[in-house]
């Protein structure tokens, strides 16, 4: 089985640490649809990362159907609840979590064109998605050691990942003077190797 993805990526982290969580082997390939000569697109259609090759070459894109296909292959250390209102509710978590992502990574991208390009009023929106999905998670959160139930869960692994995207691209957020509550999560998470194994670095 291998996992194709750069080091960036806060979807790849994302399946990297449920990899890890899972103890499931594989080999990571290095690879990203915006390098020249990328592989990526012969792999995904829609040319994006990560990408799973199981070992019969089927091909899983998007990072929430890949984590939930790691889950289900291996009993051990379940990340996603069984019944369907608990899943839900983590799925819940995860779907706020990449939301957040996904706006983070819109502005990255638009940031990176030139100056006269650049639209300050749609970064904007994107920004203010990000403030609104930092105040929902935290929120829900509350004073809980874990964002649902009694232990790590893919909820967990969701949101520290949004979060260390944040600290990697959007530093100027100061999201932990603000989420004291975060903070403290995020804390605990990089005591994990799952997560220091996975800080993303250019």
């Amino acid at each position: 089985m291998k996992l194709v993805g750069s080091l960036t990526s806060p979807y790849v982290r994302k399946a990297r640490i449920v990899l890890a969580e899972k103890k499931i082997d594989y080999e990571f390939v290095l690879d990203s649809p915006w390098l020249d000569g990328t592989g990526v697109p012969d792999l995904n259609p829609l040319g994006k990362i990560p990408v799973l090759v199981l070992d019969d070459d089927t091909r899983l894109f998007d990072s929430r159907v890949i984590v939930e296909y790691l889950d289900g292959m291996a009993p051990n250390n379940k990340l996603l609840p069984s019944t369907a209102r608990e899943r839900a509710l983590v799925k819940r978590w995860e779907a706020l979590a990449d939301g957040m992502t996904d706006a983070a990574v819109a502005i990255v991208l638009e940031s990176r064109r030139p100056a006269g390009e650049q639209n300050a009023g749609w970064m904007e929106r994107q920004r203010g998605k990000i403030i609104r999905a930092l105040a929902a998670l935290a929120d829900d959160l509350g004073d809980n050691l874990w964002c649902h139930g009694n232990s790590i869960s893919l909820a967990d692994i969701a949101v520290g990942c949004a979060l260390g995207y944040l600290d990697f691209r959007m530093a100027d957020i100061d999201w932990r003077s603000s989420h004291a509550n975060l903070a403290k999560l995020q804390e605990k998470l990089m005591h994990r190797a799952s997560f220091t194994d996975t800080v993303p670095r250019e």
